[in-house]
């Protein structure tokens, strides 16, 4: 079967999944003390999954699919551009609360790089998994900088997909234990529900408002607030502080590591000395 055929199968299959997804539509789920919803995008994961395990794809498909992610990526990152612009003004009137705590999100990077690396002892993938929580504008920063087809790229994908499946029931139950301890203010916990995803907000945010039902309104706009500004500030805090700031880590803690030559997990490099 020629390559166009093939083209023409993957834009079909992706119509139909997504068809199928919307139809399903986003169900929620009350499980007592906390909350989550799951949304078709997940569906469409899912699917994906199970068709891929099971071989209905065949892999010359698989593969010629793969550049239709960083041209879907190119419209996402327009979309997330243009989002920018018309905030500003609202980024401003926010005050510093809400600005500094995106500095919390270099965290990820903190925390996540020396266990990949000292733990795991994953290879350039770790960049694109550790330097943000790997929502849709990490996505675009990822893709423009080093491509979905690189190392960055599979992290970030991996990360994302992740987040997808297993992000919203995390931060519902963790939110849920959090929010009775009296150790955070509610504002707080509502300004940390903000994380650029609408799902995982959803979720967080619901177990915040069960705990706190008489400052619903409040802490909704806190919320949604936080979020946006995430997916506008963040982005900047992405490219120019936290990407670079896992690059320096990767070559510090590979640097001197006997599981690593040259910056390259060593079954790696002796498999591609080899070849």
């Amino acid at each position: 079967m020629n390559k166009n055929s093939h083209e023409w199968r993957i834009h079909i299959l992706a119509f139909v999944l997504t068809m199928i997804a919307e139809l399903i539509g986003t169900k929620r789920f009350d499980l007592g003390f906390t909350a989550f919803s799951l949304f078709p995008m997940l569906y469409v994961l899912i699917f994906g999954g199970i068709m891929g395990a099971a071989k209905v794809l065949p892999k010359e498909m698989m593969e010629e699919a793969s550049p239709f992610i960083g041209i879907s990526v190119l419209l996402l990152t327009a979309k997330v551009g243009s989002t920018i612009g018309p905030n500003l003004g609202n980024v401003i009137k926010a005050g510093p609360a809400l600005l500094l705590q995106e500095f919390g999100n270099l965290g990820t990077a903190v925390f996540a790089m020396p266990i990949a690396i000292l733990v795991f002892h994953m290879g350039r993938a770790c960049i694109g998994s550790s330097f943000s929580n790997s929502r849709e504008g990490s996505l675009a920063v990822v893709a423009s900088r080093y491509g979905l087809d690189s190392e960055e790229g599979m992290g970030v994908m991996g990360s994302y997909i992740t987040g997808t499946v297993l992000g919203t029931l995390f931060y519902g139950i963790m939110v849920s234990a959090l929010a009775p301890t009296g150790i955070f203010h509610p504002y707080a916990l509502a300004m940390a529900c903000g994380t650029g995803s609408a799902s995982m907000m959803s979720a967080s945010l619901g177990a915040v408002i069960d705990a706190f039902p008489t400052m619903a309104e409040e802490l909704t706009a806190y919320a949604a607030t936080s979020n946006m500004l995430t997916s506008v500030d963040g982005l900047y805090m992405s490219l120019f502080i936290a990407l670079p700031m896992c690059e320096w880590m990767y070559k510090k803690l590979t640097a001197n590591n006997k599981h690593y030559k040259d910056g390259v997990p060593v079954g790696k490099a002796e498999k591609k000395g080899e070849e």
